[in-house]
């Protein structure tokens, strides 16, 4: 029982490293602000931080994205602090 509850640990981490990255990506944001996003769309939703997860990589692929999960996700990206732009970021 142990084992399997590892596994299922193991597996929800590499699922939300993989959102987390499709955040970096195409949001162009640090780890910790995507760790962050997926945690406020998680709590602001009531729905589980790897299930969040599997959506933003579901619709990273193709798949729409559930409105409810877009709202929130839009919402705590326009939270996050505004970073000084660097030269290569203007370019």
């Amino acid at each position: 029982r142990e084992n399997g509850q590892l596994q299922e640990a193991v597996n929800a981490h590499a699922i939300v490293d993989q959102a987390i990255g499709v955040l970096i990506g195409l949001g162009g944001i640090s780890a910790s602000d995507g760790w962050d996003v997926l945690r406020e769309a998680s709590q602001h939703t009531n729905t589980k931080l790897r299930t969040i997860a599997q959506a933003v990589i579901d619709w990273a692929q193709g798949r729409p994205l559930p409105q409810p999960v877009r709202k929130e996700l839009d919402a705590a990206l326009r939270r996050l602090p505004r970073r000084l732009q660097t030269p290569a970021a203007d370019g």
